[in-house]
């Protein structure tokens, strides 16, 4: 009985510390979208603590924090201060703290197979593309598609 005790606070205390090794980010998105529920599940699935912000006019915010249309997707998220647009993989996020020189990164459009946008066997080639404070488009990251 004690062995089980102490296994179930093992448990407890290594769940605990997990969550809050948890990295926060905050999400916005509009309320109707449903990739965006997908891609903040991808996000707890893998480490981050997610603040879900309903935003109802997302133009105005991707605005103010320097997202360029060009690089837009359907969420945007702030990470560290800097800017993380669509569906990015958590790596690219991660690797984003070690890029002093970007302000944000992207992955533009909706391209099925990125995070959050899994579509049965559906792959679609995109990239990850950080933004430098100089406005010069720096591709991150390539994803092929594997078909």
């Amino acid at each position: 009985m004690h062995k089980v005790l102490r296994l179930t606070a093992l448990v407890g205390v290594l769940m605990a510390s997990i969550a809050q090794a948890a990295t926060p980010i905050n999400v916005y998105r509009d309320p109707n979208c449903g990739c965006c529920k997908s891609w903040i599940k991808y996000l707890e699935t893998n480490g981050f603590s997610v603040n879900d912000h309903v935003e109802p006019n997302m133009s105005a915010l991707k605005e103010r924090l320097g997202v360029a249309p060009r690089l837009s997707s359907c969420h945007t998220a702030v990470i560290g201060g800097k800017f993380v647009e669509g569906h990015v993989p958590v790596e690219q996020i991660r690797e984003l703290v070690q890029h002093p020189e970007l302000v944000g990164i992207a992955t533009p459009g909706m391209p099925a197979g990125s995070p959050g946008m899994e579509m049965g066997r559906a792959r679609q080639t995109y990239q990850v593309i950080g933004l430098t404070h100089d406005g010069v488009d720096e591709v991150v990251a390539d994803y092929p598609t594997t078909q």
